[in-house]
């Protein structure tokens, strides 16, 4: 009865696997949507960590020591050169002024007579009553006269100039900070600033690179026209991609040992907002020590073996993909990424320009299972072709290049 019992137990596991096969042979081979492996423009880009920095930093001091009477500008507005800032007290260096101008109306009037003395001096010196010492002395009396009367006219343009210090205005055009000293106070040179006053268009882009990537920078650009071969992108606090361009000027002649680390630097143009600006104020989009993340993008894009980017798959070993090999069974692929978007992923090796690759069905197939081919769908091929024909949109839209470099500034 035992071995009766698991005859019967035996030949119904059989009957089960022999039917589940049978069920898996009518279902058929999974169905998965091919796209072919074609050439694509792509724009090579790398992100780092960077910020924006004003091009001209000015901060304003007093020149001399006087009563602070009048403050002419808003906290947080923006200037232009010759604006006046600060008005300090000036009746003292009025009088300054004068007195030195009427020393030296009063020295000129004694080199006059002077001149005069120097003249009768050398007449006489033809007859009998003529001495050569009382000229020699009148000359050198006249002379001596010269001399004061430079100094005191060096006096009188030195008061001017302390009496223009007395109008504060500012040396560039930009936004000014908050003021240090309230009217009604002393400032003098020792008072320290009184306000900044940072430039506003263009600003500066400072960012860190490492030497390493610094070296594959140079050996990819150097060639195709150096910083005239790349672009900068800034990407802002709040995610949003800055509509506009900078250029890439400025390579640092050493590098940070700390970071082992080099500073690159761009200008970037930052100009008013309209649509938010106000009569009591304008608004910018970058403001200064603001802290940013910095897209270098190379000027012309590259072509590259792209697919769909949902096409590759990771596990331990690396990125990978399913292409259609013979008799429709899906082959296992190793791949290596390139530059790649969030759309196209971009090839160095490991596939060829034609190959078929699964892009949709993956989840269900195994290497060397047979698989029933489709043309992919309509959204596989859009996103694809619309990438390539639009590559100024997908610059900066979430490329997935290396990941931030260097250390913040």
């Amino acid at each position: 009865m035992g071995r009766l019992a698991g005859a019967v137990a035996l030949g119904a596991a059989t009957f089960g696997a022999l039917t589940a096969a049978e069920a898996q042979q009518a279902a058929g081979p999974p169905a998965v949507g091919i796209i072919d492996a074609v050439k694509r423009p792509v724009t090579e880009s790398n992100e780092f960590l960077g910020r924006i920095e004003a091009t001209n930093r000015v901060n304003v001091v007093a020149r001399v020591t006087a009563f602070l009477e009048k403050r002419n500008f808003v906290e947080g507005a923006e200037v232009k050169t010759g604006d006046m800032l600060y008005e300090l007290e000036r009746g003292p260096f009025e009088a300054d002024l004068e007195s030195k101008k009427a020393q030296v109306a009063q020295l000129q009037a004694t080199l006059v007579n002077a001149k005069l003395t120097t003249g009768r001096a050398k007449a006489l010196l033809g007859g009998p009553a003529g001495q050569q010492s009382t000229y020699d002395a009148a000359l050198a009396n006249e002379q001596s006269l010269e001399a004061q009367v430079q100094a005191a006219q060096a006096q009188v343009d030195l008061s001017k100039i302390n009496l223009d210090y007395t109008q504060i205005r500012s040396p560039i055009d930009g936004k000014i900070g908050r003021t240090a000293v309230t009217e009604g106070n002393v400032v003098s040179p020792s008072s320290g600033v009184l306000t900044t006053i940072v430039s506003q268009d263009p600003m500066y882009v400072t960012f860190p690179v490492s030497v390493r990537e610094a070296l594959v920078l140079r050996d990819r650009y150097a060639t195709q026209g150096g910083f005239n071969a790349v672009v900068i992108r800034v990407r802002l606090p709040d995610g949003k991609l800055y509509d506009q361009v900078g250029q890439l000027n400025f390579v640092n002649n050493t590098i940070a040992q700390n970071t082992d680390t080099i500073t690159l630097r761009g200008t970037i143009p930052n100009p008013v907002l309209p649509r938010l600006s106000a009569e009591d104020g304008t608004v910018r989009q970058l403001t200064d020590n603001e802290f940013v993340t910095v897209l270098l993008e190379g000027v012309q894009p590259v072509e590259v073996v792209a697919i769909p980017r949902s096409a590759v798959l990771s596990d331990q070993q690396g990125d990978y993909v399913f292409v259609l090999g013979a008799d429709n069974k899906a082959e296992q692929r190793r791949i290596v990424l390139g530059q790649s978007t969030a759309t196209i992923a971009a090839v160095t090796s490991g596939l060829s320009v034609g190959e078929k690759v699964i892009a949709e069905g993956m989840q269900r197939v195994r290497p060397g299972q047979p698989v029933a081919p489709g043309p992919a769908s309509s959204l596989i091929q859009s996103s694809l072709k619309e990438t390539a024909e639009n590559t100024d949109s997908r610059r900066g839209s979430g490329a997935i290049g290396p990941k931030p470099a260097g250390t913040s500034p």
